[in-house]
């Protein structure tokens, strides 16, 4: 099973790594082409109902496919609206070669005749809600024809992740699909074919620039709608607070606050204006601070907890006993992570050890990044937490999925990397689930590291980074 959110960005992941969308959508077209002639007879005419995106391209570039029949495209709309590169190349294509491709301007204007199979290629995965004209319409036509119905990847009007349709929706006989089916497609009374179509499972496991297109901003959002993050950290150490801080704002979080000892409050200030301090009395975190911390991770979306807070007994007390209590999202990094393995919480934990620190945490590591995605998945299960291991291939999993991250470099391994890390997982899980919020933190702040040391042969420094987060947390692909 795989979500329409999921199945973009394995598709935008696959062209990173060398299988453009185009070659996809020679091999989906190709496969809808296959379905027509399973339910087609010899010679019998079919109409392709094409939409101006890259679900409309699969259903032109099956016309191609289908010399043997008496087939007409009909695209809803002007070429010239045609969404995507790809396919107003594939409509150029059917009008070089002198297909029977007709526009229609006019919604009224469609006329389907009377074909054995009609194509509906309106609407792909990624469309909700109602149908408007022209595809209303068009679905109505479709819906009143005698013919056999075939859809490209979910019916036009029916959402692909639940099934449901908010209004008018294609009646569909048959559904081609590709790579992996949606959860959607299980309750249609449609007979459901899955395709594979080409995308290397590379697309699925490592993490790509698709990872980043689950980020993209509502431009009506208002200040905390991207997330509070709450640090809790510093004692022993100023630097490192700081820099999850300061990570946190740089991956799109709206407000960063640190709790910290009043000892350390103007160091980690004097880094920067940005951050808001909320210091409590004494010299580390102690139990006798854990009530005011609380009452402070309550009022943010997701907690960093770690940072510069040093390994004191008194200080391990206290995490064991802030985790015991909090049921919020937590980012446990460096010193914290000593308590996870035996300590009750309802609080989501990401744990973001490097693989020293897993072996402390009780879990099992080996030079080979497959056998080490295997040793992290079954130690998360069995911790039934989600980890972020860190390495020069970075490992995410909860014990059910495991992603694997490539980007990075030697440089990397200098101090304060992780804890610009662990910021940046903060900010991204407020805003989406905690595995893909590790994920996307590690992949982009592996990039931030690569345009950094691009800059300088040596003496990388983990401040350098903060800077390269936002390009970093952008995908540069172009219109496909």
């Amino acid at each position: 099973m795989i979500t329409s959110e999921r199945m973009a960005a394995v598709d935008r992941n696959a062209a990173a790594l060398g299988v453009p969308r185009k070659q996809l959508m020679e091999s989906s077209g190709n496969a809808v082409a296959r379905a027509v002639r399973r339910v087609a007879g010899a010679g019998a005419s079919v109409a392709v109902v094409a939409g101006r995106g890259n679900n409309g391209g699969d259903g032109l570039v099956a016309a191609r496919f289908l010399d043997e029949y008496d087939v007409t495209v009909h695209l809803l709309g002007r070429p010239e609206t045609i969404r995507t590169r790809i396919a107003r190349e594939n409509w150029d294509a059917l009008q070089a070669a002198e297909h029977d491709a007709r526009t229609v301007t006019d919604s009224a204007a469609l006329a389907l005749g009377d074909p054995e199979v009609v194509v509906d290629a309106m609407l792909g995965t990624g469309v909700t809600g109602d149908l408007r004209d022209p595809e209303t319409t068009a679905a109505r036509a479709i819906n009143d024809a005698t013919a056999t119905v075939v859809s490209v990847d979910v019916p036009s009007g029916v959402d692909a992740d639940t099934g449901e349709a908010a209004g008018l929706a294609v009646d569909a006989d048959h559904v081609v699909t590709f790579h992996d089916r949606n959860p959607g497609l299980d309750g249609l009374d449609a007979a459901v074919t899955v395709e594979d179509i080409g995308i290397p499972a590379a697309a699925e496991r490592f993490v790509g620039p698709g990872d980043l297109l689950s980020l993209d901003r509502d431009p009506d959002s208002h200040k905390g709608d991207a997330g509070e993050v709450l640090v809790v950290g510093g004692g022993p150490y100023a630097g490192a607070p700081a820099l999850a801080g300061q990570a946190a704002l740089r991956a799109g979080a709206d407000l960063v606050r640190v709790a910290c000892p009043s000892s350390v409050a103007d160091a980690i200030q004097g880094y920067t204006e940005n951050l808001i301090l909320g210091p409590f009395d004494g010299e580390r975190f102690v139990p006798d601070a854990v009530d005011e911390v609380l009452d402070a991770a309550d009022d943010h979306d997701a907690v960093v907890l770690g940072p510069g807070l040093g390994d004191h007994a008194e200080t391990e007390t206290a995490v064991r006993a802030f985790l015991a209590e909090y049921d919020g999202v937590a980012v446990v990094d460096a010193d914290a992570l000593a308590v996870v393995p035996d300590v009750d919480t309802d609080a989501t934990l990401v744990c973001t050890p490097h693989q020293g620190e897993l072996r402390g945490m009780g879990g099992e590591t080996e030079d080979d990044w497959r056998t080490r995605a295997e040793l992290v998945s079954e130690f998360a299960a069995d911790l039934g937490h989600l980890l972020l291991v860190k390495g020069p291939y970075d490992v995410v999993s909860d014990g059910d999925e495991t992603r694997v991250n490539r980007t990075g470099n030697a440089a990397m391994t200098v101090g304060g990397t992780g804890d610009v890390l662990a910021g940046a997982t903060g900010a991204l899980s407020c805003v989406l689930a905690p595995l893909q919020a590790a994920a996307v933190a590690a992949y982009a702040t592996g990039r931030a590291g690569e345009a950094a040391a691009a800059e300088r042969d040596r003496g990388l420094l983990a401040t350098d980074l903060l800077a390269e987060l936002p390009p970093a947390l952008r995908d540069q692909g172009g219109d496909e």
